[in-house]
């Protein structure tokens, strides 16, 4: 590949990690939040969750609109969007209610930026290095989200949590000008003959659809995990006496970016394995681990550290199989409606997630180590669901 093609892809991966630094800002500051709004469980994961029912609201439109505009407009404006939200979340956000209103909204902004900026990506590099392309950049979202930890975490100790949602919206107008320079006008050639929303080959498309029904476990599991891990930090730490002198909100950083490597390693060996089998085997590690880690905040907190490490590790290991699959599974001229509902689908998982471990805990009565130990067992849960996806519905299917 020209060395042209392989800048561009690291232009777009950069960018989407610019428009993401609002991503955990909430996840990140729930200690903070809890207690400045008096806020409980439930209510601190319907905010967390409702970040992703914004983008699982708008990305069927946003999405399915690349294969019938130029996806270059609909990243700039979902761009513009995110950092407005962030901006207003800085400025305005007092509570539980426009707390979610403005997560929804960045969540709006998400919806326009990963799967059009995928879209657009796919559309300029392919061939035999494209699964590995899309691997790089569905990595980036790891790398966004762990900045998005550590920018949370620096900003409200440093300048206050007002300023992690401003810094954010920075982050996004330093996308928008990267991406107006580094990727040019480019209508899509082929409109599809179906109408905008009309998903029902995307619906009879077997091998596609075993991927996106284990993408939406593969996001649940990943955000529930992602929304509650300073939190569970926050309570081991309690339970210890002390830390380990590093912050929740770096540790919670570093078992996200430990996901970049390991969704790159794992789209590898899923082309010497096979998807499907890569897939098995990760979701099988990652319900076993979910098992173990909320019983042992009472036991050692260098053990609990450890544990996130290595589930953050495991978690995205089947998440660019999983993308790269629906890729490959998708019709001619329908590869944006394709994406649209693996998006649509899958962050549906990233709504359900957050809220089923913030019930759980409050069922639990606010999350001793049993209620705990439950709860990283409602994330596992998800991979679950996706191991029941892959082998079932893709059992006749070749990956």
């Amino acid at each position: 590949m020209r060395f042209g093609q392989l800048s561009f892809v690291i232009a777009m991966c950069l960018a989407e990690v610019l428009g993401m630094l609002s991503f955990a800002g909430f996840q990140a500051l729930i200690p903070t939040f809890r207690a400045a709004w008096d806020l409980s469980n439930t209510e601190a994961g319907w905010i967390s969750g409702f970040y992703f029912a914004g983008y699982v609201g708008a990305v069927p439109v946003l999405a399915s609109l690349t294969d019938r505009v130029d996806p270059r407009r609909i990243l700039l404006g979902s761009l513009a969007l995110g950092g407005a939200a962030s901006l207003g979340f800085a400025l305005f956000a007092d509570g539980f209610w426009t707390a979610l209103a403005f997560r929804a909204l960045t969540g709006v902004g998400l919806a326009g930026t990963y799967m059009p900026g995928l879209k657009a990506l796919s559309d300029h590099i392919g061939g035999p290095h494209q699964s590995r392309y899309v691997a790089f950049y569905t990595s980036s979202f790891g790398i966004g989200a762990a900045l998005s930890f550590v920018l949370a975490g620096w900003a409200e100790a440093s300048l206050g949590w007002g300023w992690a949602f401003g810094l954010a919206a920075v982050g996004s107008l330093l996308a928008v000008a990267l991406t107006l320079a580094v990727l040019p006008p480019s209508p899509p050639a082929d409109r599809p003959e179906t109408r905008l929303l009309d998903f029902r080959p995307v619906l009879a498309n077997r091998g596609a659809m075993a991927f996106i029904l284990g993408y939406f476990g593969h996001n649940w599991e990943l955000f529930a995990f992602r929304s509650w891990a300073v939190a569970f930090l926050v309570y081991a730490e309690t339970l210890a006496g002390g830390g380990i002198g590093v912050a929740p909100t770096v540790i919670a950083a570093a078992a996200t970016l430990l996901g970049v490597p390991s969704s790159i390693l794992g789209n590898e060996l899923a082309l010497r394995w096979g998807r499907r089998r890569l897939i098995v085997r990760v979701t099988l590690g990652s319900v076993a681990l979910s098992l173990v880690i909320g019983f042992t905040a009472g036991l050692s907190l260098a053990l609990v550290v450890g544990l996130c490490l290595v589930y953050g590790l495991l978690l995205t290991g089947d998440s660019a199989a999983l993308t790269a699959g629906t890729v490959a599974a998708a019709a001619a001229g329908l590869r944006g409606a394709t994406l649209a509902m693996h998006a649509f689908v899958g962050f549906m998982g990233g709504i359900f997630g957050p809220l089923a471990v913030g019930m759980v805990l409050d069922a639990a009565g606010t999350g001793g180590p049993a209620g705990w130990g439950l709860g990283f067992a409602a994330m596992g849960a998800g991979s679950a669901l996706a191991l029941a996806a892959v082998t079932i519905l893709g059992r006749r299917v070749s990956a």
